[in-house]
């Protein structure tokens, strides 16, 4: 009976410090685990996303939540101190309603804004006049400027959207777009010009594919190098705020989205420019000058 008793106890401890030790080694691994969020800018999403992806994978226990809602989105998310970065096509100083101080802008990248028709349309080519006509509602059909017989259906970005600021500010010369319909995501747009005979609308560089049909302006293709060369106007920074400067993880991560190796593969994979590349570069009054306007 006693030796039965002893083993029992023995059987008993060991369970107790199996389960000791088991708890110890998930409370370890709990730790270890870091997670932080990025809020904003769909033109940024796909960067961010792909980015935080392969840190992941580099790094075992990181977790990166990156999520939509537009710039707009973005910047009062950080301004508020819900998230660790808010993505934004926009400087802080330019969006109504946001504090910019206390914030900290990285910026990451730079867009070329497109105008796109569905590829039914049949034009290439639009000057600057006759794009402002067209999102003002003073041309309704596309055979008003020798393409088909197709009434013109206007696609914009949501108000919060820093891409459909760009659009209007360097694109409709500061005309604000008449009423349509308005979505949230630039895939979403790029979705419903390809699938509606006469309609058109603007995305970054990035959501352009064979699906759709982006137009020249002028002459000038809206095309990397001219981005650069700032023949094409139409473009934007890719801006990542943080409130106060970046610590831990987040610093970790803005580092990577950095590095040039980062900025030679992804970058050029996804459509985007290294803010080292551009040749001018752009204050948030508007006002333009040369050199690369690195952060």
């Amino acid at each position: 009976m006693r030796k039965r008793t002893v083993i029992k106890w023995i059987t008993a401890l060991v369970v107790v410090l199996a389960g000791i030790g088991a708890y110890s080694v998930r409370s370890k691994t709990a730790t270890n685990q870091q997670s932080i969020t990025a809020v904003g800018s769909t033109a940024l999403q796909p960067l961010v996303e792909a980015a935080s992806e392969e840190y992941s994978a580099e790094h075992s226990g990181i977790f990166i939540n990156v999520q939509g809602g537009g710039s707009g989105t973005g910047l009062s998310q950080i301004e508020s101190g819900a998230v660790q970065m808010g993505n934004s096509d926009l400087f802080a100083e330019e969006k109504a309603g946001i504090n910019p101080k206390g914030l900290v802008d990285h910026k990451i990248a730079v867009v070329g804004v497109a105008p796109i028709v569905n590829d039914r349309v049949g034009i290439h080519n639009l000057t600057t006049r006759q794009l402002i006509a067209i999102f003002t509602g003073k041309i309704t059909n596309w055979h008003q400027l020798g393409g088909k017989n197709l009434p013109i259906t206007l696609i914009n970005r949501s108000q919060g959207s820093g891409t459909r600021v760009t659009f209007e500010e360097y694109g409709l010369k500061g005309h604000e777009s008449a009423v349509a319909q308005e979505q949230d995501s630039s895939g979403t747009v790029r979705q419903i010009v390809s699938s509606t005979p006469g309609a058109i609308s603007y995305v970054s560089f990035g959501y352009v594919n064979q699906t759709v049909q982006p137009i020249s302006l002028d002459g000038v293709a809206p095309t990397e190098k001219n981005v650069m060369d700032n023949k094409w106007k139409i473009w934007s920074y890719e801006h990542i705020y943080t409130r106060g400067e970046p610590k831990g993880l987040t610093k970790q991560f803005l580092n990577y989205l950095k590095n040039r190796h980062i900025q030679t593969t992804l970058f050029n994979k996804l459509g985007y420019i290294s803010v080292k590349d551009m040749h001018y570069q752009r204050t948030w009054q508007g006002k333009i000058s040369k050199g690369s306007g690195e952060s």
